[in-house]
């Protein structure tokens, strides 16, 4: 039996995982030179791989998609996707904050293992194959350059390309007018975990771009979430900015623009601070006096000089005017794709029958902390199992 996968990021590649285990001739395609591009991206600054909060609490993460996910993620949940890790001889630990990372912090050392795993049981990995559809006899269509277009009819397909986000790793929803010629509803792409816009002055712009900000709070639409962000030339990235992207950037589609509140001293209660501000201040400048009495850098109270408020009012609760969000050239994910209700329960698709989808690729989204690749991985592995019934195995 023979199974083609379209896509060599995490979904595919734990689906490739789990078909040749159960003795299938597994051929994976993707158009990039090389294969898990956007994973070796994500791990550049340490690859939070999953999380080690509740599993209940974890699924609360999916949203409106729990439900559809739920199933998946319980069968390879984030202590499966550890001891997986820890089979490929990469060990992993949890940071203060739940976050999990392989020991080495990178992702290169789990992608080789990885690899060689797969070529040890005789998949094969084709790359700068561009998929281009089906022709008029069923066979899958892959562009390659310089050469004659292959075509394939395996027995059953996956199509695990990703979303639209960061294009430029080979994730660029160019998959969407295909699958829609064939009647398959798409919902459309939309920036996830992604920056947030604001209008800084020049001063604060030139001086503090690229400056984080720790031990911070976010709010907006009745949830505070604590961690850290970035200033940026064009607003704020970062945890605790992701959060919260999704329900800013709907509030930002539906009323033009939305703002959020910042609580540079989370750690400390309002009285608190009001005491410290009130203190005399002994001949020093405000800034000196806030520095001080709070511990606050210069990036923070280059911020509250930002607002229209008196800065000493505004400590605990910053308004930030966002005018808009990054887009999917800059997105770490992608909301959108093919929505849920065109699968079966075991990821197939309904309108297309004996092909699969997993990963990005689905309209769901997930603050960053592991959820993202979890998702990825457990959606890749339920579709092989649906590959596998389709193939009687």
């Amino acid at each position: 039996m023979k199974a083609a996968i379209i896509g060599a990021g995490p979904a595919g590649l734990a689906a490739a995982e789990l078909l040749s285990e159960a003795g299938v001739a597994v051929t994976v395609l993707d158009r990039m030179p090389s294969p898990a591009r956007k994973l070796l991206m994500a791990g550049r600054g340490g690859l939070n791989i999953t999380h080690t909060e509740p599993l209940d609490l974890f699924l609360s993460r999916y949203g409106a998609a729990r439900a559809r996910l739920e199933p998946a993620v319980r069968a390879f949940p984030p202590e499966a996707l550890r001891a997986w890790c820890e089979e490929l001889g990469q060990e992993t630990f949890a940071g203060s904050s739940g976050r999990v990372f392989p020991r080495a912090m990178k992702a290169a050392p789990l992608l080789r293992a990885w690899l060689a795993r797969l070529e040890a049981r005789g998949v094969t990995l084709h790359t700068r194959h561009a998929w281009t559809g089906w022709d008029e006899d069923g066979a899958l269509v892959f562009a390659r350059p310089g050469e004659e277009a292959l075509r394939l009819k395996p027995d059953t397909a996956l199509l695990a390309m990703g979303g639209a986000s960061w294009p430029r790793l080979g994730s660029d929803g160019g998959w969407a007018p295909i699958l829609a010629e064939r009647g398959v509803a798409l919902a459309p792409f939309a920036p996830a975990n992604m920056g947030l816009l604001i209008e800084w002055s020049d001063h604060l712009r030139d001086r503090f771009a690229g400056t984080p900000l720790k031990r911070i709070a976010l709010s907006f639409g009745g949830r505070t979430v604590r961690g850290e962000a970035v200033v940026t030339a064009r607003g704020l990235e970062g945890g605790a900015v992701y959060a919260l992207s999704a329900a800013i950037r709907d509030a930002v589609v539906a009323q033009g623009e939305a703002t959020v509140f910042l609580d540079l001293r989370p750690d400390m209660a309002e009285a608190e601070v009001a005491r410290r501000v009130a203190a005399p201040r002994r001949g020093q400048s405000l800034s000196n006096h806030l520095r001080r009495q709070l511990a606050l850098p210069p990036v923070s109270i280059a911020l509250l000089r930002e607002g229209a408020a008196p800065p000493e009012a505004a400590i605990k609760a910053l308004p930030l005017r966002i005018s808009g969000v990054a887009g999917l050239d800059r997105a770490i994910s992608s909301a959108g794709g093919i929505r849920l209700e065109e699968l079966d329960e075991d990821y197939g698709l309904r309108r297309v029958p004996g092909v699969f989808a997993a990963g990005e690729m689905l309209d769901w989204e997930a603050p960053t902390g592991g959820h993202l690749l979890t998702a990825c991985f457990a959606t890749g592995r339920a579709a092989a199992r649906g590959m596998l019934r389709v193939m009687g195995r």
